[in-house]
């Protein structure tokens, strides 16, 4: 959501913003939706006004022995039209504003999509292979641990079982990245619902713009596409101390996604599915942590990559390529040989007061009256799914075969090689 003052009182700042998503706002008609609605406010008052003059002269009229019933009719009277204007009241502009996406950070490149995103550095070498790499699901399926025939039987296209020592190393690749966040990083691990109402979805930007991406049950419950939706709905409705900020906050759980605009894309393989396993990173910060704090998740994410021993890439992404809610995105690309391709493996977003606005999120700094909005980040670290995929692919060996990275042969009960 949007602070309403850009728009009555910068009103071509607000317009030159979202021109640089490639976005035309018509700022006048949102000036014209929140002149009616402060409209509305004054009128709101003035009835309130006269209600509770109402409201004073019935005991009087009362203990003089006079009729109250025309006092309490035009008492009634007043809350109904009361209510009535406060039930449209900020509806429109509201609903206006919550389809328009983030203002975006100022060193955003400009540029209408991922052609025009800029690479930042690159880390770690590109394996070098004495023979042609298979990619990961000729691999997973040559070795008899993924299913994606079997999968598909009972839930359709965009699934897969794993089993033995690659649901074993999925899971190990999970732990192994709690295991740091939490250890490590001082990020704090969550269980949480797997499914939440709408509002929830609405705080953190999912609704009502991509409805279609969401998995609606047959009651009022969508399943999450990411646990960053439950994370960052933690602080829904809250004023926080100041003291307690940065939060920093970590789970692993499913995600759910349709992927409604992929059609023909990764349709073989583990890059899309609907659903997958995710470890969240999510930060809540004070404004002037919050640049700060996006460097550092970008750092924690890193490191998972670094232990692993993966080649990959950093990349600031352009204004036409940000999502809704971000003001300024990092995507870590993973280097896949199978693929002959950089994929995408963790995405860390600074999304500034923006879901904050929408689900009324507040700190109080010590001593001040006034209540402030809290800053949200949000990153993979890492997708898990994926980064099984980046393992398989960067450690296959000649004979199919999969070297297991050390740092995860702990976690494998000592397995160092994965066969047939």
């Amino acid at each position: 959501m949007h602070d309403k003052e850009l728009i009555r009182n910068q009103p071509e700042y607000f317009k030159a913003a979202l021109a640089r998503r490639g976005m035309v706002v018509d700022v006048a008609g949102l000036q014209a939706l929140d002149a009616e609605d402060r409209g509305m406010k004054t009128q709101v008052q003035a009835l309130q006004a006269k209600a509770n003059e109402i409201a004073k002269q019935i005991p009087v009229a009362k203990k003089e022995g006079k009729d109250i019933a025309p006092l309490l009719a035009e008492g009634k009277a007043l809350k109904e039209q009361i209510a009535a204007l406060e039930s449209g009241e900020g509806g429109a502009l509201d609903a206006a504003l919550a389809a328009i996406p983030n203002l975006l950070a100022a060193d955003v490149p400009e540029g209408a999509d991922e052609a025009s995103n800029q690479e930042l550095r690159t880390v770690g070498e590109k394996p070098t292979l004495s023979f042609v790499p298979k990619e990961h699901f000729d691999l997973g399926e040559a070795l008899g641990m993924m299913d994606f025939e079997r999968a598909a039987k009972m839930s359709g296209a965009r699934f897969v079982v794993l089993r033995g020592q690659l649901a074993r190393l999925e899971r190990a690749l999970a732990m192994f990245m709690l295991d740091i966040h939490t250890g490590e990083f001082g990020y704090t691990e969550h269980q949480l619902p797997y499914m939440v109402k709408s509002p929830a979805l609405f705080g953190t930007g999912q609704l009502p713009k991509f409805a279609e991406d969401m998995f609606k049950t047959t009651g009022d419950h969508y399943l999450i596409s990411t646990s960053e939706i439950a994370l960052t709905n933690l602080v829904r409705e809250e004023i926080l101390d100041e003291a307690v900020l940065p939060m920093r906050m970590t789970a692993w759980t499913p995600c759910f996604r349709s992927e409604a605009g992929s059609a023909g894309r990764d349709t073989r393989g583990m890059i899309r599915q609907h659903q997958f396993s995710k470890v969240e990173l999510v930060s809540v910060t004070a404004p002037g942590q919050s640049e700060a704090e996006h460097e550092r998740m970008l750092s924690c994410a890193e490191e998972v990559l670094k232990r692993l021993g993966l080649h990959y890439r950093v990349m600031l992404l352009c204004a036409g390529d940000t999502g809704f809610s971000a003001r300024k995105t990092y995507d870590i690309e993973v280097w896949l040989p199978g693929q002959d391709a950089y994929r995408e493996i963790s995405s860390c977003s600074n999304c500034g007061d923006f879901q904050a606005r929408r689900m009324k999120a507040r700190f109080r700094a010590a001593g001040a009256k006034e209540t402030q909005f809290v800053h949200t980040l949000n990153g993979s670290g890492l997708a898990v799914g994926r980064t099984l995929v980046a393992v398989l692919e960067n450690y296959q060996q000649p004979d199919g075969s999969i070297n297991v990275p050390e740092v995860l042969v702990p976690y494998m009960g000592g397995v160092t090689v994965i066969r047939k």
